[in-house]
């Protein structure tokens, strides 16, 4: 009798109870099959991530930041570092296969405003990190059991991009299933499940995305237009990712509290474009009332910053004379809950805004030959800038923005409106956030050479540093390199495909920039 009982105990164990005894992959406390809900929230954080720890060197590079911090200013690259490759990363690890997971998840619970969301950040995704690194991996990127990787070409990745947005906007479009908005409330921390934000958000990508094709036979500014009149339609659309700013783990990346930025200065062309210089032609003529949120006055009352791989603003003023972005003199790190405009502990983090939106809308419609289109667009975007900057500091008076926006800095009827009106204010409306796009922006412009078509926006403000790092030959920087740690070490037959194992790979030209 007792060897029947322990055979139906053993019996029991087998066939009904097996998950609880013997299942050791299982741990109620972490789930293996997680909800796309509890995914979300980090996403933004590595969104943010990625283009912040990358600017530290892009922002050189663009002339956001100097003080010969490193070799962004210069153009250069390290030799065996993963500097430079955040975004790589946040595309292929924070983001990645977390996104995946979002899809299938959402789409066997018919969860479709997650699907549109996840298909959404994607396009961001593939967006940014081709716009920054050339040819990447698209087609094998999660393929299981695979170990080396080919790369795509830009013109892919770009077609993606195109096909995931309008997936994604199907997506958020449907009515069916049972992704309400309000299963994404406290969990989506761009726009609280709102999906026609998101719709807006998808238009913004794939005005980006034609945009950056004035140098192509299929560039279509009435399509780039299309774009932007369904996108972000004010500043209540802007897409930030929020920073609590209480602690080094929930602060602003570029705050205080997380000390990153204490030897970056504001620079020579900032400063400039905000006295009037690059408008007007004469320093201080017109002083934007963007200026005491944006940088900093010296000690000595003069607005002051560096030239491009130099130390010095190339007058009478040494580098411990013009204050980093904090606003501070010397280096100094002025403690939490300082700070200001976008490099504040709590500030948040834009990746798209509608100003931006504004200033594309402005060059397709100036390169379409409509000056009146144009000239709207454009006093919208510096308007919209200017509310955006005011929300961040001081609050800009109407008076204040009045006497600006009739100013001799701003163009006043289409007729006068030039591109390089246009591209400088767009310029210094993405400072502190808009690092990947302004460097597509000088990029399709050959820096301060022009196009094809002899458009030259930059020609006389960005000057190149007096010398390139020694790989460069002479030439300017046209995209950052695949992430070491993840292509150097093991997929270099891969990358001699591509010229990227060659000493002056980042000088190779973009599918975007060419004819």
């Amino acid at each position: 009798m007792k060897k029947i009982y322990i055979v139906l105990i053993a019996f029991a164990i087998t066939f009904s109870g097996c998950k609880k005894y013997f299942d050791v992959n299982t741990d109620p406390a972490t789930p293996q099959d997680p909800q796309s809900k509890t995914l979300t929230p980090p996403l933004f954080a590595q969104m943010e991530r990625g283009v912040q720890f990358d600017s530290r060197y892009l922002g050189g590079l663009v002339q956001y930041f100097g003080g010969n911090v490193n070799v962004g200013e210069t153009h250069g690259w390290l030799v065996g570092s993963d500097a430079m490759g955040e975004i790589w990363r946040t595309n292929y690890y924070g983001l990645g296969a977390n996104l995946n997971l979002i899809i299938s998840d959402s789409e066997s619970k018919q969860e479709w405003n997650y699907v549109g969301m996840a298909q959404a950040l994607k396009a961001w995704g593939w967006q940014i990190t081709t716009d920054y690194h050339g040819d990447i991996i698209l087609k094998q990127a999660y393929e299981p059991n695979r170990f080396t990787f080919d790369y795509d070409s830009q013109s892919d990745v770009y077609e993606e991009v195109v096909r995931l947005t309008n997936e994604s906007i199907k997506n958020f479009g449907r009515t069916d299933g049972s992704g309400t908005p309000a299963k994404m409330v406290g969990f989506d921390l761009a726009y609280n499940g709102d999906a026609a934000k998101w719709i807006k958000f998808n238009y913004g990508l794939l005005a980006r995305n034609a945009n950056n094709l004035i140098n192509k036979s299929t560039y279509d500014p009435a399509k780039v237009i299309e774009y932007v009149d369904k996108s972000l339609a004010s500043n209540a659309d802007n897409f930030i990712v929020p920073n609590a700013g209480t602690t080094a783990v929930n602060g602003n990346f570029f705050g205080p509290l997380r000390s990153n930025l204490a030897a970056y200065r504001q620079t020579r062309l900032i400063v400039g474009l905000l006295d009037g210089t690059y408008f007007t032609g004469t320093p201080g003529t017109v002083i934007d009332p963007r200026r005491n949120n944006m940088i900093t006055v010296s000690a000595d009352g003069v607005f002051r910053g560096t030239n491009p791989g130099s130390g010095d603003p190339g007058t009478v003023a040494a580098k411990n004379q013009i204050p980093n972005v904090w606003g501070i003199l010397g280096g100094a790190n002025p403690g939490p809950g300082q700070g200001k405009y976008l490099f504040k502990d709590d500030a948040g983090f834009p990746i798209m805004t509608y100003a931006e939106m504004q200033f594309i809308k402005a060059e397709a419609a100036f390169r379409s030959g409509n000056p009146t289109l144009a000239f709207t667009a454009y006093q919208n975007g510096i308007s919209a800038s200017i509310d955006f900057v005011s929300a961040l500091g001081t609050v800009i008076t109407t008076a204040d923005k009045t006497a600006y926006m009739t100013s001799a800095s701003v163009r006043q009827t289409p007729e006068t409106l030039t591109l390089r009106d246009i591209m400088l204010q767009k310029y210094l409306a993405l400072y502190g956030y808009g690092f990947v796009e302004t460097w597509c922006d000088l990029r399709k412009y050959n820096y301060n050479v022009g196009d094809a078509k002899g458009n030259n926006p930059y020609l006389n403000a960005y000057f190149f540093p007096p010398s390139f790092f020694s790989d460069n030959g002479g030439k300017p920087a046209q995209r950052y390199r695949p992430r070491y740690n993840s292509e150097y070490l093991w997929n270099t037959e891969a990358l001699k495909k591509i010229g990227a194992d060659k000493i002056d790979y980042h000088t190779v030209k973009m599918w975007f920039t060419e004819p």
